[in-house]
């Protein structure tokens, strides 16, 4: 392990000196945060303990890219619902089942928001359910603003105060205490919606 995060610190050293680097952060987390599974703590996390005076900017520029990904996500889940929303509300029951899914989840969405957002799980359910239900965007970017903020910027802290470790705590604990969190959020996210 120790070898393979020698090489990635030299491969984020190199990609640092580029003038370009918090761009390509910012890109990562928007592909992260729209298509890719895989979580940008893996980048950001070994790229906070090689430069460990910008980590709280990392932690900032992933934000954004996040941000910024998910307003495309809740346009998105706008327009499916605005252009199929015929062809879509049947599967939801009909029209007055998701009315009532609707109203509920303009009820308790800022909380299904943050869970989801802090959680380690895609966001893309999130974004587009809030998009679909024309959730108000206002609500939606800062429940988002939040727990991605809490998530990368617990991030930087947990660099801070772990130093090396910091990489195999996240690895060791983000499955299970993220599975723990996810069927928390889940049961309550179907009480709170179903309910």
């Amino acid at each position: 392990m120790l070898r393979s995060l020698t090489s990635a610190r030299l491969w984020l050293a190199r990609l640092s000196a580029s003038r370009h680097a918090l761009w390509l952060l910012g890109l990562a987390s928007v592909l992260e945060t729209l298509l890719v599974p895989i979580p940008i703590e893996v980048i950001l996390i070994p790229w906070m303990l090689a430069e460990p005076q910008r980590r709280w900017r990392l932690a900032g520029v992933a934000l954004a890219g996040n941000l910024f990904a998910a307003l495309i996500g809740y346009g998105l889940g706008n327009l499916a619902m605005a252009q199929w929303g015929d062809a879509l509300l049947p599967l939801f029951g009909g029209e007055a089942a998701y009315q009532t899914f609707q109203a509920r989840f303009l009820e308790g969405g800022f909380m299904a928001i943050l869970a989801v957002g802090i959680i380690p799980i895609p966001f893309q359910t999130a974004m587009l359910v809030a998009g679909a239900s024309d959730y108000p965007l206002p609500l939606f970017l800062l429940a988002a603003l939040i727990a991605r903020g809490v998530r990368y910027f617990g991030l930087a802290l947990l660099v801070a105060l772990a130093g090396e470790a910091a990489l195999g705590l996240w690895k060791r604990h983000a499955r299970p205490v993220g599975a723990g969190l996810t069927v928390l959020a889940g049961v309550w996210l179907a009480w709170e919606l179903m309910g």
